[in-house]
């Protein structure tokens, strides 16, 4: 059997309010799940399934692993992360390949939006 990647799951204190925020942002709609949590995608899918897990403590400190986003306009992007309740850390990287900007779902989970310039 090969391994392959199936998923991410990501800890929240109220899963569905992330889940609803990375579903409009993805453009990906929620699939069977057990109670309590939120899966976006089901297994099989051609991306990785995204899993929302309840949890009893906030996140305390930096994750060390996080999601990369692709987008066509990141001024755009950014604009639809905030009106979805999620926030700027301020934090920008210019490259020559395109630009990235790191942002912050509503429980404070940190993402990249990567716009990379056409070649």
């Amino acid at each position: 059997m090969a391994n392959v990647w199936s998923g991410v799951t990501i800890d929240c204190l109220d899963p569905e309010r992330v889940a609803r925020f990375w579903s409009v942002l993805l453009g990906r709609e929620p699939g069977p799940s057990e109670h309590g949590w939120v899966y976006l995608g089901e297994r099989g899918d051609p991306q990785p399934r995204l899993v929302f897990q309840p949890v009893s403590e906030p996140a305390t400190g930096k994750v060390r692993i996080h999601l990369d986003v692709a987008v066509d306009d990141i001024e755009e992007a950014m604009a639809t992360v905030l009106a979805l309740g999620g926030r700027s850390t301020g934090e920008r990287h210019d490259y020559d390949e395109g630009v990235v900007v790191v942002m912050a779902d509503p429980e404070n989970h940190e993402f990249c939006l990567v716009q990379y310039y056409q070649a």
